[in-house]
């Protein structure tokens, strides 16, 4: 891999000894490629055309066959070609970070590529068969014209499907499949997709039921007509012929075996996805141990505060008292939504004092969809879109309510919403005087990183208010440091489903619904799960070596601005960054 900033010292002298003008054609070229770049990507995503206004592109689901795939790597492969072709040498220091962010996303596309990664097309609860409820649940429409391209993205659904399950027989034929424990789950909510007996009561007719009253009442119930139709016609046989491909083809061709090493090419496929997703050049032995270590120590800090309660019994009788008492579950699912708004409300109020740029687009705390929930992970962010209208959800599971603790939900809402993932995508969706692939840019362990340093934060910020949630906060750090363990386990070293639960069943106190979809979740996206604690470490050993450079002039909302307002950043990029932002603190203070 490219090693960055490998010039920083020599491109700092060049630039001294540089005119402007000099400079005006490398960052030209920049900026052009970047242009197109931005304009292919557009032209091949309907769904971000559609966003950006095309009404064309708004009535189509996106291309996945190999053709539009293979267009893809050679066009990237292209684009690199004609980056490195730039002196980065000659460009300004913020120009030099660009030009790494953009060959960080082409070398990584082009490596994702090479694996055919159309071939495994969901996971443990979502995928392309829960994209377009997904998207109904999201879309607004604003006029005739867009209820029209929803009525034409629906009619296109059933060749979406067929290109999908074409990728399916494909991946039946190389051997690349999802273990058969996966592939039962995705089967479950292909099932729960089907539309209703009546289209009107589906998710899929949700847009229609928003339409605004500057369209006259008529054309609103034409519309709908029209919905309907394409519904029963197009979306439900589309849904159908999935569910009986999954069961009576992928489901009898699924794997036994749990880990990706186990797949063709798994030898070289799992180090890759450990370096994709934590961006860097750790080895999943390395990780492992990381992981190991990391177990200990929050051990530790739950003894004591398992001391703080005076609970006088074992580590194992405390999980079990956790788990078990009544005081600590909701009875109605609106009692969990009520108890998540709270805890959210508290971190809003506190945003100020610990950030100095905040976003303009606000967030709601909603319930997990119905067809979704059983599946689904405790909580998520559904990202927003200001300029559409549309805010971000924090995403709560009130499905089965025994196995949602309430002493969990303050962490979980730092995560998912405040000052985590809500806070850290809005900015960045938000940017403005950069690149406009910078804005959608998610280099895993930054932004997953960023919502457990968020957890960790909300002791500063005062969110926790009983030894209990303290212990919600540090049993959720504990479950990204048995991911690690995990992850690495399952996908390296061969572990079985009941060894990989026995982590988190012995030392945390999630509940057990959770453990099993969370290991779900782990079988069938492997390497993602490690990008969280690698990047909450790097976080704080950043925010620590700032601390001990500056002082007393130290300021937690200038860091948390260095860390976030220009956003998603591969690690050793933001490492590099932050030691740029000490030094200009340092100057600054010389100066002063």
């Amino acid at each position: 891999m490219t090693r960055f900033f490998r010039a920083a010292l020599a491109a700092f002298t060049m630039l001294a000894l540089t005119a402007p003008t000099a400079l005006a054609a490398p960052v030209d070229d920049l900026h052009a490629l970047f242009d197109e770049v931005e304009a292919f990507d557009v032209s091949e995503n309907p769904l971000e055309a559609g966003r950006k206004g095309d009404i064309e592109a708004l009535g189509r689901m996106p291309a996945v066959t190999p053709e539009a795939e293979a267009r893809h790597a050679e066009t990237n492969e292209a684009f690199l070609e004609q980056l490195e072709a730039i002196d980065r040498a000659a460009l300004p220091e913020g120009e030099r970070l660009n030009y790494d962010l953009m060959e960080w996303m082409l070398e990584r596309r082009i490596m994702l590529a090479g694996y055919d990664t159309d071939r495994i097309p969901f996971v443990n609860d979502s995928g392309f068969h829960t994209m377009l409820s997904g998207m109904a649940r999201q879309t607004r429409l604003n006029t005739a014209e867009e209820a029209e391209a929803w009525i034409s993205r629906l009619n296109d659904y059933p060749r979406y499907m067929d290109e999908n399950i074409a990728n399916l027989e494909r991946a039946i034929e190389t051997g690349w499949v999802q273990p058969r424990m996966i592939a039962e789950r995705v089967l479950e909510n292909a099932e729960a997709q089907v539309p209703a007996e009546d289209a009107a009561d589906s998710a899929f007719y949700l847009p229609l039921t928003k339409m605004p009253d500057t369209i006259p009442a008529e054309r609103q119930e034409a519309l709908k007509q029209q919905a309907v139709l394409a519904i029963n016609e197009s979306v439900r046989p589309a849904t159908i012929q999935l569910v009986e491909f999954l069961e009576n083809e992928y489901l009898p061709a699924s794997r036994e075996s749990l880990g990706a090493r186990e797949m063709p090419g798994g030898e070289e496929y799992y180090p890759a996805l450990v370096e994709y997703f934590t961006t860097t050049d750790l080895t999943p032995e390395e990780i492992h141990q990381i992981g190991l270590s990391e177990v200990e120590r929050i051990r530790g800090e739950m003894d004591a505060v398992i001391a703080e309660t005076g609970f006088e019994g074992t580590f194992a009788e405390f999980l079990n008292y956790l788990r078990t008492d009544e005081q600590f579950y909701a009875e109605t699912p609106k009692e969990l939504l009520e108890f998540a708004s709270y805890y959210a409300k508290k971190a809003d109020d506190q945003l100020p004092a610990f950030f100095k740029t905040l976003p303009r687009n606000s967030y709601g705390v909603r319930p997990v969809p119905e067809d979704i929930a059983p599946n689904y992970t405790t909580g998520r962010y559904w990202g927003g879109d200001y300029e559409n209208g549309v805010a971000g959800g924090y995403m709560v599971n009130t499905y089965n309510l025994p196995q949602r603790p309430l002493y969990n939900i303050p962490a979980l809402t730092l995560h998912e919403a405040v000052p985590g993932h809500h806070l850290q995508i809005a900015l960045s969706n938000e940017l403005e005087g950069l690149p406009e692939f910078r804005k959608g840019l998610y280099p895993t362990a930054f932004g997953e990183g960023w919502g457990l340093y968020s957890e960790k934060l909300g002791v500063e910020m005062g969110i926790y208010e009983t030894p209990y949630e303290h212990f919600g906060r540090l049993s959720y750090e504990m479950w990204r440091a048995c991911r690690l363990v995990v992850d690495t386990g399952i996908h390296w070293y061969g572990w079985t489903r009941d060894e990989a639960e026995a982590c988190f069943l012995e030392n945390s106190a999630l509940a057990e619904h959770n453990i099993r979809t969370e290991v779900d979740r782990y079988i069938s996206w492997p390497g993602q799960a490690l990008a969280y604690k690698i990047g909450e470490l790097k976080l704080w050993e950043l925010r620590e070596r700032a601390e001990d450079a500056l002082g007393a002039d130290f300021d937690v909302r200038e860091f948390h601005d260095a860390v976030l307002v220009e956003g998603g950043l591969p690690l050793d990029l933001l490492d590099e960054k932050i030691d740029r932002w000490i030094a200009a603190q340092q100057a600054g203070d010389d100066e002063g």
